[in-house]
């Protein structure tokens, strides 16, 4: 029996790889390296692979959907594996209103303007799955959001979103082995 869904959102393609938008699917890719691990296409318009992580059965994920249809793809991962705690699935997206640098945990709460939150939401009809934020900053304007999210990031940048994203692997495997409270404990305060 599966016990946890761990899904990195960001978009297909080459062409997002790396950017500030892509740091979940990063995440993932890292858990997949520290076990060994490679990604499968599924039936669930996701990249997935069954594994275990702290001894726990797990599913990670990246939905091949673009970000603002992810919800598509956890809904069905969610109902394929019989997950129907929202605690059970744990998201790990970009987060403009974190400094890039801040990594967070968190369970439930608002949207914060990511789309692949908003469908992930309206598929499952709750907030209340497990989040792990990566601080992206704010664009310089709201019309500038897109180019913000898309866009690839400074040397000097890219080398603080490459420990971000591995702090992110460190939380997600903390989350799995001793449960959400213990990592927000563990990492929010960093």
């Amino acid at each position: 029996m599966i016990e946890a869904l761990i899904v990195g959102l960001g978009n297909p393609g080459r062409e997002y790889a790396r950017t500030r938008h892509n740091v979940g699917e990063e995440t993932v890719g890292i858990l997949l390296a520290r076990l060994g691990e490679k990604m499968k296409a599924g039936r669930d318009r996701a990249m997935v692979c069954e594994t275990r992580l702290a001894g726990k059965r797990v599913v990670l994920a990246f939905p091949t959907t673009y970000m603002n249809e992810s919800g598509q793809a956890v809904g069905a991962l969610m109902r394929r594996h019989k997950l129907t705690d929202p605690h059970q699935l744990i998201v790990v997206h970009d987060e403009l209103d974190l400094e890039p640098g801040v990594m967070r945990v968190k369970v439930g709460g608002g949207l914060a303007g990511n789309n692949g939150l908003r469908s992930i939401t309206q598929h499952l009809h709750t907030q209340d799955y497990v989040r792990v934020r990566i601080g992206i900053g704010k664009p310089p304007s709201k019309e500038r959001g897109a180019d913000h999210v898309l866009s690839r990031l400074s040397a000097k940048d890219r080398e603080l979103m490459d420990v971000m994203v591995q702090r992110a692997a460190d939380a997600v495997e903390s989350i799995v082995a001793e449960g959400v409270d213990a990592a927000m404990a563990k990492f929010n305060g960093l």
